[in-house]
């Protein structure tokens, strides 16, 4: 029996756990296709970092097919959709703290990858940490 994917329901539980903490939701986009809308000089390297907090967005939806959402660029408002299989992950802009999501293949095996923020370390001989945190992958079965 074919189940749905669990992308969109994680990253709709994520969108409302920044907002209740505070935190700045962020979406990683690597764009793909002709469904996915959003504004092409803005991405690098093949992807684009979205805010979809309410302060940033206009009419935000996010269904099981696709987020959809209204933005301000550069002072121009623009129609922004992208479907779940473009979204890599959803964070904190703040903390780095969220989800990286598996490629479709790895999904339908059951893993699933987590994004934490880096803590620091307790081992006194470790090699001293980068001037930037970036989040960590962590791979739970």
């Amino acid at each position: 029996m074919a189940t749905s994917s669990t992308k969109p329901y994680l990253a709709r539980a994520l969108w409302e756990w920044c907002n209740d903490n505070g935190l700045t939701p962020l979406i990683q986009v690597q764009v793909e296709g002709e469904q996915t809308r959003v504004p092409m000089e803005f991405v690098k390297d093949g992807q684009i970092v979205l805010n979809i907090g309410p302060a940033a967005t206009r009419n935000l939806t996010m269904n099981n097919v696709e987020i959809q959402f209204s933005a301000r660029f550069g002072g121009v408002s623009r129609e922004i959709s992208v479907p779940w299989s473009a979204v890599k992950g959803l964070y904190a802009r703040e903390t780095g703290e969220g989800m990286l999501f598996p490629s479709e293949e790895i999904e339908a095996e059951g893993i699933e990858a987590i994004v934490e923020a880096p803590s620091e370390s307790r081992d006194s001989e470790a090699s001293p940490a980068p001037k930037q945190k970036k989040p960590t992958l962590t791979i739970v079965k």
